[in-house]
């Protein structure tokens, strides 16, 4: 059996979440006391709050967008001899009770990926989130060949010498479907554990309509490619 809490590390990259992240970083340190939160660029205080709550905190200078920051805080944490990486994000919408769901799906199978769920209770997320996300995961259903039910769920758990080996290079929030495909292309097992929705902690922070923009530029690429 794995000792999480010492064989694994908390990444959560953020950007102004100075209201939320003290929360977020006590509800992980239940179950995980190592946590790495990667500050991209804040000007709120986020990364004071952080620290106060306990959280090792890598400060960027300027806003990389979420696949550099989480890049930074998986080498981090492998640089600190860690073998797995349970990754959130900061503004509270992931529920800390369901990381055990994670740990337990890690011990049963073989996966070294495994994704939070949220369709299970779909009808809870914002029309137009679960919308974009469903039809995201049928294109990438059909890319990979696999059934991807919630390709684009930012709570996961992740091999960190399986991950950190995939020529991952998106800067945003392409880095979902980026690490996910990377994972089922190097013919590395993926798993799905069903997680709560959470909405209304706070403004989203992607931009509909410029990130799906480079979502279909990233996906165009992929399906080119195949």
């Amino acid at each position: 059996m794995i000792n999480w809490k010492w064989q694994c590390a908390a990444v959560i990259p953020c950007f102004n979440e100075s209201r939320r992240i003290a929360r977020v970083i006590a509800g992980v340190r239940r179950h995980l006391p190592n946590v790495i939160v990667v500050d991209d660029g804040s000007t709120d205080g986020t990364r004071e709050k952080a620290v106060q709550a306990g959280a090792k905190v890598i400060r960027c200078p300027a806003n990389g967008g979420k696949g550099t920051a989480l890049r930074l805080g998986w080498r981090e944490a492998r640089n600190a001899g860690f073998a797995w990486a349970l990754s959130l994000d900061g503004d509270g919408q992931h529920a800390t009770e369901d990381i055990p769901e994670f740990f337990a799906c890690a011990e049963r199978s073989p996966a070294r990926l495994i994704i939070g769920n949220r369709m299970g209770r779909a009808a809870d997320m914002p029309p137009v989130r679960r919308w974009a996300n469903a039809w995201m995961s049928r294109c990438l259903s059909n890319l990979t060949g696999a059934d991807l039910p919630d390709s684009q769920c930012g709570f996961r758990l992740a091999h960190l010498e399986t991950l950190l080996q995939m020529p991952l290079v998106s800067r945003g929030f392409v880095i979902e479907s980026e690490t996910l495909v990377g994972f089922l292309a190097a013919g590395k097992p993926v798993e799905f554990v069903p997680i709560k929705v959470i909405y209304g902690a706070g403004p989203s922070k992607i931009c509909p309509v410029l990130d799906t923009w480079r979502w279909l530029r990233w996906w165009t690429a992929q399906t080119a490619a195949a």
